[in-house]
């Protein structure tokens, strides 16, 4: 009786295991469970990535439109025949607040915006003949503001400027763009803040070159050079 109790007992068992075995139900729950961590990082992960790649497209699109805008300053009408086209602070605050359409919806406080002119002297040596910048105080903010930009006159940026750019006695429109993109405050991947930059370059469209006025025009003082752009 004990043997066949035994035996019972270890049938029993093996038919529990089997059918414990066989039991598919709840499997699908547990996969689900075990992906899911993965699959919420890859989702968000891409989230932050795609954003980032957005927002540094952005950047260069504001990088060229700030360059392209400047060198299309039109020649001083009060002046027959001049040479330079004068641009102010009225003229250049415009120029950064056309940056807050493009940078939208993104936080368009985190860019910072500058617009300098290059001369490249006979030597090929360039040297920026005035330098902005502007930023955006808020994201409710329908105008830039403008700053002191890191660059002053007589700085030689050659390093900076393409080779294929360094023609002699010419005037380069020189824009750079940054931009601190914080990654959406997830951080599955990026889990730092990331500084996206981007430069771009314009020749004056409609005059030799362009003066910034400061305070009063043209500065330099292009008049008292039989109105030529400066070369120095």
């Amino acid at each position: 009786m004990k043997t066949m109790s035994m035996q019972g007992f270890w049938l029993r068992m093996r038919l529990a295991a089997v059918r414990c075995l066989e039991d598919a139900r709840g499997i699908a729950a547990t996969e689900f469970a075990m992906i899911l961590p993965i699959m919420a990082v890859m989702f968000f992960g891409a989230v932050e990535v795609s954003s980032g790649v957005a927002v540094d497209r952005k950047v260069t699109l504001d990088a060229r439109t700030l360059a392209d805008v400047t060198s299309q300053a039109a020649p001083d009408p009060a002046v027959t025949n001049a040479q330079y086209a004068p641009v102010d602070d009225t003229y250049l605050k415009n120029v950064f607040t056309s940056a807050i359409p493009i940078l939208k919806p993104y936080d368009v406080t985190a860019a910072k915006l500058q617009i300098s002119e290059i001369y490249v002297d006979n030597n090929q040596v360039a040297k920026i003949q005035w330098s902005r910048a502007g930023f955006i105080a808020s994201n409710g903010d329908t105008q830039a503001t403008l700053t002191t930009s890191t660059r002053t006159a007589g700085d030689i940026v050659t390093a900076i400027v393409p080779a294929a750019l360094l023609v002699k006695k010419t005037y380069l429109l020189f824009s750079e763009v940054s931009y601190n993109y914080k990654p959406m405050g997830i951080g599955y991947v990026l889990k730092n803040n990331l500084t996206l930059s981007d430069v771009a370059y314009s020749r004056p469209r409609q005059a030799l070159c362009v003066v910034y006025t400061v305070p009063n025009p043209p500065q330099p003082n292009v008049a008292a050079n039989n109105n030529l752009c400066p070369q120095t």
